[in-house]
């Protein structure tokens, strides 16, 4: 391999003073990404980066052995609406999923298929949502990652476009009204109407009559006035009488909850009585055709309990306090309460309420008496992974099971008699393992296992390994997320799959500011916490090392968005404790984070650096600010996508010229000290194609699989 040289960059004297504190930024021109000087920078970095990734080895078996992996393709749980069924389903070669819809007669036919929609595959489906009677549909669409969603209404019987674009939705709820006529949405105010640079925000809650002008003819029905970084969902009733909405302000782990009843004032000027306001807890509210007010709530329950209110308890002055709720599923210690579905069918003996929980991460279901909530039994899983949303009808159920050997499939119960049937297994025929006729994907294990933070805290570490590798210290990959309350899951991914089966460790680290283990964990890793997730993952990666599964110097760091966050201060603190790190779309200037992206709705899960001693946390762990040149920095690979609208790519260049000058032009010749900036156009922070999604994570493994040592396959078989 030629011996890469770092390009050069410009460095400025900049120092802001930020309550007397002395802040330097030296490349702050790098926030600009249409300059001249910033073009040929990322044109030079471009060069390096592919000069470097196209030559590592084992790259062609790494391509083959994930594409045949993702080849079966996925089938995913049906929605009914009237007596049509809705469905996503990709096929073998197929870039994006579909949506399916199976007609009355049983026909299956596709509805929405994002590359017909856009034949260079950058259009992506959003979300959709199918009307109560099956016959009209919305749904919503990006493009190159703009975060900007355009809204359709689609004739499901004749596939006529009926209403569309409406723009300024970014992946709205919808909350349809009988008949198709209309439904509420969630979309922001025009650009005219909002200060400048806050375009992106300022939504509000709206009535749309399909085929009116939006911009004339909707009907504002909540949040005016409102936060500029809230967020509102809206949801509908079975009888068509309840409007429910919820409202969160920015990144806050909390909500408010308002209902309106609309068979009083009608829908156009619904009046909304307040069910949870101004409470430390997240709750989702559901009006049952039983006379109930479901409540899926964290308040005083952590993992979260199912409580119920009566709708004709509710007043002017707003529901019971959540203290007085009644509790139909009480809060699991050890488990979080997911999601609920409901079956109510002249066949059963009594409505049964399922429930989904998630107890360190792998999942379960069980079956309740619906009025009272005792639990009658429980719904057999195929092993140790997760389900997904479960979704009742009458007496069935539906429901998608993965575990990270396992290809996603969907099951479905029978309330009648118990029992389970596997409904939709991957469309394609399963993949190969190397000189053998069709068989499962691979084989390996997985343990959870548990270390203790530097403050003493239990953090769990889930390890998959090959099956029968021989004992002893690995190539390992070390994944983070941890924030936001979000929980990652075991689900099958074939990056992580064809790691495993090369002879590679792939660990997750379940720390602090997650929500594996609740509203509370998410909490202690928060705010003025944040560092307690980057020691979690220090722990963590140090167990693993002493306990055998790894070394430093075959230990790679991996994480996306926080938690790309939380793998650079990782490095930044401890630079000699990691081979190498994986570092995607991450947040890493945490002085300026709130100026770009979506950043401004993000001070409750970091706080700003507005405030004096806010300011002086953030600066303790921001990566930017941290880098300090000499020190001994592993290899970094950063990737960002162009079009990324959630976290700006500015962090990732910034941080690039950051650590190229602190370890000099030329890195050593094993690697260590090498930064790459691996920039993706036409893409943005989610979803994106199949061979896109297959191209990013070629280049991460190979880079991970040459800093630690992991030997891949020459040639594919």
């Amino acid at each position: 391999m030629i011996r890469p040289r770092h390009p050069a960059a410009r460095r400025e004297d900049l120092v802001d003073d930020l309550f007397g504190r002395h802040v330097a930024d030296p490349y702050r021109w790098l926030e600009e990404p249409g300059s001249a000087e910033t073009r040929a920078w990322l044109a030079a970095q471009d060069s390096l980066c592919r000069e470097v990734l196209d030559g590592l080895p084992g790259r062609r078996w790494l391509r083959a052995r994930m594409a045949e992996l993702l080849a079966p393709g996925v089938t995913g749980p049906p929605l009914w609406r009237g007596e049509r069924r809705f469905f996503m389903r990709r096929l073998p070669g197929q870039e994006h999923a579909a949506l399916h819809v199976a007609d009355p007669d049983g026909t299956e036919r596709v509805l929405l298929d994002p590359a017909v929609l856009d034949p260079t595959g950058r259009t992506v489906l959003d979300i959709w949502y199918p009307d109560r009677e099956g016959r009209r549909i919305a749904y919503q669409t990006s493009t190159a990652g703009d975060d900007t969603s355009l809204l359709y209404v689609l004739d499901i019987a004749s596939g006529e476009l009926v209403d569309g674009p409406v723009t300024r939705c970014r992946r709205s709820p919808i909350a349809w009204l009988p008949g198709g006529e209309a439904f509420y949405y969630v979309r922001r105010l025009p650009a005219h109407q909002v200060p400048p640079g806050e375009e992106r925000y300022h939504r509000r809650v709206w009535l749309h009559r399909v085929g009116t002008d939006p911009d004339r003819d909707d009907r504002l029905v909540f949040g005016d006035g409102g936060p500029r970084t809230a967020v509102y969902t809206v949801g509908v009733s079975g009888d068509a009488r309840w409007l429910t909405v919820t409202s969160t302000v920015g990144a806050a782990g909390r909500n408010d909850v308002w209902i309106a009843d609309l068979a009083a004032h009608g829908p156009e000027a619904p009046v909304f009585t307040p069910v949870q306001t101004g409470a430390d807890a997240r709750t989702s509210a559901v009006a049952g055709g039983d006379g109930r007010l479901y409540l899926l709530t964290d308040h005083d329950a952590p993992r979260r309990r199912l409580a119920v209110v009566g709708l004709r308890e509710l007043t002017a002055d707003g529901a019971p306090s959540p203290s007085a709720w009644k509790d139909l599923v009480p809060e699991d210690p050890q488990a979080r309460l997911d999601h609920f579905t409901v079956l109510d069918s002249p066949e059963l003996d009594r409505p049964l309420l399922l429930a989904v929980r998630n107890r360190h991460t792998i999942s379960e279901i069980s079956v309740h008496d619906l009025e009272t909530g005792e639990r009658l039994g429980d719904i057999a899983t195929p092993g140790q992974g997760w389900v997904g949303e479960i979704r009742g009808r009458r007496h069935e159920a539906w429901f998608t099971y993965t575990d990270p050997f396992t290809p996603i499939s969907v099951f479905r119960w029978d309330a009648r008699d118990g029992s389970t049937g596997l409904w939709a297994s991957p469309p394609g025929p399963p993949p190969r393992t190397r000189g053998a006729a069709p068989a499962p994907p691979t084989t390996g294990t997985m343990r959870q296992i548990t270390c203790a933070s530097g403050d003493g805290t239990p953090v769990r570490v889930t390890v998959l390994a090959p099956r029968d590798a021989p004992d002893g210290p690995r190539p390992a990959i070390l994944y983070v997320y941890g924030g936001f309350g979000l929980s990652y899951k075991p689900l099958f991914r074939p990056e992580v799959a064809a790691w495993v089966e090369a002879g590679g460790v792939y660990a997750v680290a379940h720390v602090r500011g997650g929500g594996e283990e609740g509203a509370d964990w998410h909490r202690a890793g928060a705010g003025a916490d944040k560092q307690k997730s980057v020691d979690d993952l220090h722990a963590a990666a140090e167990h693993l090392c002493r306990e055998g599964w790894t070394t430093p110097s075959r230990l790679v760091l991996s994480g996306e968005s926080n938690g790309g966050l939380l793998v650079a201060a990782a490095m930044t603190q401890r630079p000699g404790r990691y081979r190498a790190v994986l570092c995607a779309a991450p947040v890493l200037d945490m002085v300026r984070y709130r100026h770009s992206g979506l950043g401004a709705s993000w001070t409750a899960e970091y706080g700003s650096a507005e405030i004096p001693e806010e300011l002086d946390r953030l600066l303790a762990y921001s990566p930017y600010h941290r880098v300090t040149e000499g020190a001994d920095y592993p290899a970094v690979l950063l990737t960002v996508s162009e079009g990324d609208g959630v976290v700006d790519p500015l962090h990732a260049r910034k941080m690039c010229a950051a650590l190229q000058h602190a370890t000099g032009p030329e890195p050593a010749p094993d690697g260590r000290g090498l930064t790459l900036l691996r920039v993706e156009p036409g893409a943005g922070h989610g979803a994106r194609a199949t061979s896109r999604a297959l191209d990013l994570s070629l280049d991460q493994l190979a880079f991970a699989a040459w800093q630690s040592g992991l030997p891949l396959p020459p040639h594919a078989s």
